[in-house]
């Protein structure tokens, strides 16, 4: 039995030998280019800059050329991507203390001020001390909550601080008493303070989105729970990410291969295409095509299908592929490249019209890595999807990198050229989408195939239920351990030490994993 930490581990091989047929100098030239670019002009400007020393956490809010700017109000959303994106790049660079620290300082912000110490689950919007406030949300929101969890379980796998896998824990299980619905399942969106979900009335207008389900929810409690399950191999935790993945694949994405944005809680779908064209235009915002996210769900959902040990999930890759296959029919720009924002369907005309052909930077960021995953799985499809990835790539260095300020405007400059001198940081815009993207595809364009040596001296301290081990060599880095009980992962750390729960009964192993997701071999049982 072989874990697949993550999608990418399970595609190295296939990669291998579809990079070497697109030529060994160009998948190095991209993977250094990429790695460069993910160092100095993403990672530098930001990091330790955007700690914020005087209030905790992160700031949000940056110019163009990186001078902070405004109020510094924040989110959760930006507050947790933040912990995700330092708890990753100290794992990737261990020498930078700073990434380590600021992983840590901004744990202690969701804890000590996101988290609501009396109804529990994390408040979505606040100020720069993290005082609760209005900002257009719910008080609660399951999209914030879930990647307060993505975040937390990066950093315990990055630290081995247990305090922040509890704390992921308890929000899952604040999520499953409050948002999740036994009856049609998945989670809905908005809720009270307290967690009561909030019901969609005559009060709410036709144009906002409370009270319904939605596609972005779902994708990111998907991924959340993949990351979580990295790490904490619950039963309960299981359940629900097979539900969140078959949800997200069976019902969320349609015959199309695209996700549908809303729904009523039975999972109804909320469409406009038959009204007329004013009102659609009105409540556009809840019913059209977002190439982005098809493109980026793919991806999700293939990671989640791996995480769970469906290594021949041919369905699965089947949909994510339509996903894929329709972007680049329909939503890809054949002059320069680049995926366009949006597109619909409209009753009375023929075929699809794209309605926003602008390309903001996560969308490409996203395709950056679906495209190449794509490459790995159909080296001759006739979408030819390195050939695309290439094309996008070069487009993301000519028109979303800012080569002299650092990171990546909002969008491509070739469409909004004001976007030169915007916002490069605000509550919607960190370093998540275009860091990951980075990191998993210089992942894939320079594989590591070469797993940890085994881990020695493993014993058991039946005093405290405590399993150590010597810990194991790597050609690159050693992410951590997986540790089992006959044969059945209960548990990972970074850590070369794990406290086993009073209830699990022996035949302890541990395995050591690198960052690819290869697992040293099996050694003996130690009880």
């Amino acid at each position: 039995m072989k874990l697949k930490i993550t999608l990418l581990s399970a595609l190295i091989g296939t990669a291998y030998v579809v990079f070497a047929q697109n030529g060994k100098d160009v998948k190095q030239k991209i993977a250094h280019e990429m790695q460069k670019s993910m160092v100095d002009e993403l990672l530098k400007p930001w990091y330790p800059a955007a700690i914020d020393t005087a209030d905790g956490g992160f700031l949000s809010a940056f110019t163009y050329n990186f001078k902070p700017t405004g109020n510094q109000d924040k989110m959760i959303v930006t507050q947790a991507r933040h912990v995700w994106s330092n708890s990753k790049a100290a794992e990737l660079f261990p020498d930078k203390k700073y990434y380590i620290v600021g992983a840590r300082h901004g744990f202690e912000f969701l804890r000590d001020r996101l988290w609501d110490k009396q109804y529990g689950g994390f408040y979505i919007f606040t100020d720069k001390q993290g005082n609760p406030k209005p900002g257009g949300f719910a008080p609660k929101e399951a999209y914030g909550n879930s990647f307060a969890i993505y975040a937390l379980a990066a950093y315990y796998q990055a630290s081995g601080d247990t305090s922040a896998l509890n704390l992921a824990k308890k929000c899952f299980w604040w999520l499953e008493k409050h948002a999740h619905d036994p009856v049609y399942k998945g989670y809905y969106q908005h809720m009270q303070r307290d967690g009561t979900p909030i019901v969609r009335d005559a009060t709410i207008k036709s144009t906002a989105e409370t009270g319904y389900k939605d596609q972005n929810s779902s994708i990111h409690l998907l991924e959340a729970f993949t990351e979580l399950y990295g790490v904490w191999p619950d039963k309960l935790l299981k359940t629900r990410l097979e539900e969140m993945l078959l949800l997200v694949r069976d019902k969320i994405t349609n015959d199309k291969g695209n996700l549908i944005l809303f729904f009523k809680p039975d999972w109804t779908p909320v469409s406009y295409r038959d009204s007329s064209l004013t009102v659609y235009k009105q409540h556009h915002s809840l019913d059209h095509i977002s190439y982005g996210h098809n493109v980026e769900t793919a991806y999700l959902m293939l990671e989640a299908s791996h995480a769970l040990g469906l290594e021949d999930d041919a369905k699965t890759l089947q949909v994510g592929k339509k996903m894929v296959d329709d972007a680049l029919d329909n939503g890809w720009d054949n002059k320069v490249g680049g995926f366009y924002d949006e597109g619909y369907y409209f009753k009375d005309k023929p075929g699809l019209i794209i309605t926003e052909d602008t390309k903001n930077w996560w969308a490409q960021a996203e395709g950056l890595n679906t495209l190449l995953i794509m490459a790995a799985q159909y080296p001759q499809d006739k979408h030819q999807y390195f050939d695309k990835f290439k094309t996008l790539w070069q487009y993301t260095q000519t028109y979303l990198i800012d080569h002299e300020h650092g990171d990546w405007y909002q969008g491509g400059i070739d469409k909004q050229p004001q976007y030169k001198t915007a916002l490069k940081g605000q509550i919607w815009k960190g370093t998540y989408h275009n860091f990951r993207a980075l990191m998993n595809c210089i992942m894939q364009l320079n594989p590591d195939k070469t797993p940890p040596t085994a881990p020695k001296q493993v014993k058991f301290v039946k005093a405290t239920g405590t399993l150590k081990w010597q810990a194991s060599t790597d050609n690159r880095r050693v992410l951590g351990y997986n540790i089992y009980s006959n044969g059945k992962r209960i548990g990972f750390t970074p850590l070369n030490y794990f406290v086993v729960d009073k209830g699990v009964v022996g035949g302890l192993t541990v395995r050591a994993v690198d960052f690819a997701g290869n697992q040293s071999v099996w050694p003996e049982r130690v009880n």
